[in-house]
């Protein structure tokens, strides 16, 4: 007999009154014991919700925005020790960051970026320049999968196009070099158009000339991703904002009184003009950064900012009290060496210090870590280990070594190395030469086996180690 009843027929009898203190025992005792099982039934009556379903219906994954820099060496911010450049977006974003002091590319763009895509060192899928195996997978596709949204801004250089960035997980995208040109010449000449009146592809097809005329790529870029962010506030999105800045032809900005004047057409490029082309650079990333923040999106939104490899040859600037000329294209430590900050409001304590070896492959263990994603098993072998714990101190104990295999085209001489912060061994390839990066930065002494040092001799051994299991 349910309590109601039971009530009803208390007060039929007329003894409520009378034996009042008995019946609330009693419906306290009813409540106590069958309310539970109440419970229960009502809850075995409703559909239940899986845990990872749960986890996307409370939108409890964060926000990622990956901001890849185009031939931005270490030396270039502020906040590293550079002196030639005012980068104070940068500097504020990394005065409230994790920096990574220690972050290794390729020594050029097309493959890093599949390193850093796919979460796997080049000799295993790196096929040649401009191009993304079809049969691979990225950072997008783990992401969209676990229900992510997808963008992709500004320059693609992989190759295939509309089905191509679609097959590798993006759904919204504006972008700069589709297809890569069939030759070094005509991908140059394409990059005239990188930056004032840009060749846009979105959609499937080319922006009229008209809609692109005086326009600069780059506020393109990131007034799609604005765009994106306002129609993604109620899900998980992931952002790969490829910037053109600052890669040659070394052109006016807006922001530069020539601008109005400057066309493609003209085909100069002037290093004197870098200095602007940084500035202009920060002050993109400091509209993303002002964006996420208006948007009340900052404390679930991870912000990572780097460079692909080094600062172009022509360009010499001032670092840490000395001039330092840029080394791309090269595998010195100014050809691979990049600033690299990892951004997350609450999560971090704000200008700490990694000094912790990163490889660019370590982005999709990191982002699948903190997205609470399993890789899956047909991604393959993964080369990167995820360099993020929200435990102090422990970023500088992940790993000590660093390897590296580059060959940008198919008649490239193949480049292969380990390092560590302070050592780099190259094979056998370049007479397995031993370099101190410490002392020799510029690699031009390599030790010798009359100078080693036992304790050099160990580093070495480690290092020839891992050479010899990348194969």
């Amino acid at each position: 007999m349910c309590i109601v009843n039971l009530l009803v027929s208390c007060f039929k009898k007329k003894f409520f009154l009378k034996h009042c203190a008995t019946i609330l025992l009693v419906c306290f005792f009813l409540c106590v014991t069958l309310l539970p099982g109440c419970r229960k039934i009502i809850s075995n009556s409703i559909p239940q919700i899986k845990q990872n379903d749960l986890r996307r219906l409370s939108y409890d994954r964060p926000n990622i925005v990956l901001i890849l820099a185009d031939d931005v060496g270490y030396e270039v911010p502020r906040y590293t020790g550079g002196q030639s450049y005012n980068t104070p977006n940068i500097n504020m974003l990394a005065a409230n960051s994790l920096q990574f002091t220690q972050c290794q590319t390729a020594p050029n763009c097309s493959p890093s970026r599949v390193m850093l895509l796919t979460g796997k060192y080049n000799f295993r899928n790196y096929t040649n320049w401009g191009v993304l195996d079809p049969s691979q997978y990225t950072i997008a596709n783990m992401l969209h999968d676990a229900g992510y949204k997808t963008c992709v801004s500004g320059k693609w250089q992989l190759n295939g196009g509309d089905a191509a960035i679609r097959n590798f997980g993006f759904d919204s995208y504006r972008v700069f070099l589709p297809y890569t040109p069939a030759n070094m010449k005509a991908e140059s000449d394409e990059n005239w158009y990188r930056y004032k009146n840009p060749h846009i592809y979105e959609n499937g097809a080319y922006l009229p000339d008209s809609a692109t005329l005086n326009k600069y790529a780059d506020d393109m870029f990131a007034e799609y991703i604005s765009n994106f962010i306002d129609s993604n506030l109620t899900n998980p999105f992931f952002i790969y904002f490829s910037l053109s800045l600052c890669h040659p032809p070394f052109t006016p900005t807006p922001d530069d009184s020539l601008y109005a004047t400057w066309t493609p057409e003209s085909q100069y490029s002037a290093p004197r003009f870098f200095a602007s082309m940084v500035n202009y650079m920060d002050k993109k990333v400091g509209q993303i950064v002002n964006k996420i923040n208006e948007a009340g999106i900052a404390e679930n939104t991870i912000i990572l900012f780097l460079g692909d490899n080094g600062t172009s040859n022509e360009i010499t600037s001032k670092f840490q009290g000395k001039f330092v000329t840029g080394g791309k294209g090269t595998t010195k430590q100014y050809g691979t060496h990049v600033p690299f900050i990892f951004n997350w409001q609450s999560h971090i304590t704000p200008g700490t210090q990694s000094n912790t070896p990163i490889s660019l492959p370590d982005f999709m263990p990191t982002l699948a870590e903190l997205a609470d994603i399993n890789l899956p098993a047909e991604y393959g072998i993964i080369d990167g280990v995820n360099f993020y714990t929200p435990e102090p101190g422990v970023q500088d104990t992940i790993r000590d070594e660093l390897f590296c295999y580059w060959k940008p085209q198919v008649k490239s001489k193949t480049k292969r190395w380990a390092q560590t912060t302070a050592y780099k061994l190259y094979d056998s390839t370049q007479y397995s030469k031993f370099y101190n990066l410490i002392k020799d930065t510029s690699e031009l002494h390599p030790i010798t086996s009359r100078r080693i040092t036992p304790e050099e001799t160990i580093i070495k051994q480690q290092l020839q180690q891992l050479l010899d299991r990348m194969q």
